[in-house]
């Protein structure tokens, strides 16, 4: 996992040195995590186009000379029943927007305003923390941005509108300086050199799981839960050892696939993405194994 810093931490004697967590919320799909990943400059969070793909509560901390800024990516607001996680996830945005110094409501102006527009609108309605509608995915053509006036409207609910496109990373530094503009005076809440809250082992299984999600189709990625078992750092490559944890026996073929084929198709992305990461050599060792109760350790 990456372990640089993204900037300096330090101010001059003029400058008050900023900090503070920033809540990202919004629907599924939106691009939350790959706008988190966008502003810190690093792949930290998992990202597919499958709804509900963010579980954790995962902080990106962007270093910057005016300050500290810690994202805070949530799992999408999804109002209608997704398997037994959706209550859990919808729990843990709730404790994502509890003692915190702003709000990024990001939104897809391709996606009319629905259910979870109105829920997630409903959250922020009594926050008196800053808040910012982020209107994403303005790269995509003009045709598939036809609630893109919709979005404008709600402006005179939020402090502040900025059209971006995360995937491409354009127009992200008005964001930024607006978002330091806002910040409270505070020391920092992060060492300079370290870029998130999630430990290695925990990165690698959300970049595995990212993979089973673009491999596998339909309900079978729901189903799972990746655990990384032991990471051994030899001179000439990482050892990982992981294993795939799923409901029931036929969900666990699908995951194998026949022959073998989609358990290798998911290792050999992991793989190539983390030899890409940690520029070494990585020999990745997947199991799969079912067990009802893994929820429990989610």
């Amino acid at each position: 996992m990456p372990n640089t810093s993204n900037g300096e931490t330090k101010s001059t004697a003029s400058q008050q040195f900023k900090s503070g967590l920033i809540t990202l919320v919004g629907r599924s799909n939106v691009g939350k995590s790959t706008l988190l990943n966008a502003l810190v400059g690093t792949k930290i969070a998992a990202v597919t186009d499958k709804p509900q793909t963010t579980r954790a509560i995962i902080h990106g901390v962007l270093n910057h000379p005016e300050g500290q800024a810690v994202f805070v990516d949530t799992p999408g607001v999804f109002k209608e029943h997704r398997g037994h996680l959706s209550g859990p996830l919808l729990e843990r945005v709730h404790e994502a927007l509890q003692d915190i110094d702003m709000v990024l409501y990001v939104v897809d102006p391709g996606k009319p305003l629905g259910a979870e527009e109105r829920y997630t609108l409903s959250l922020l309605r009594n926050l008196t923390q800053p808040k910012i509608l982020v209107i994403n995915k303005t790269d995509v053509p003009e045709a598939e941005r036809a609630y893109l006036d919709e979005y404008r409207a709600l402006n005179d609910d939020f402090i502040a509108t900025f059209e971006i496109s995360a995937l491409r990373r354009r127009h992200l530094q008005p964001l930024i300086e607006k978002v330091f503009a806002l910040l409270p005076a505070g020391e920092a809440l992060y060492p300079p050199d370290q870029l998130t809250n999630i430990d290695k082992n925990f990165w690698i299984a959300e970049l595995i799981r990212e993979k089973i999600f673009l491999a596998l189709r339909k309900e079978v990625p729901y189903t799972t839960h990746v655990e990384v078992t032991n990471v051994e750092n030899r001179p000439d490559l990482t050892l990982i050892n992981a294993t795939i944890f799923t409901f029931d026996r036929r969900y666990k073929q699908m995951i194998i696939g026949k022959g073998g084929r989609a358990i290798k198709e998911i290792g050999i992305a992991a793989r190539k993405e983390l030899e890409q990461a940690t520029n070494q050599k990585v020999f990745l060792e997947l199991e799969v194994e079912t067990d009802k109760h893994w929820m429990e350790r989610v």
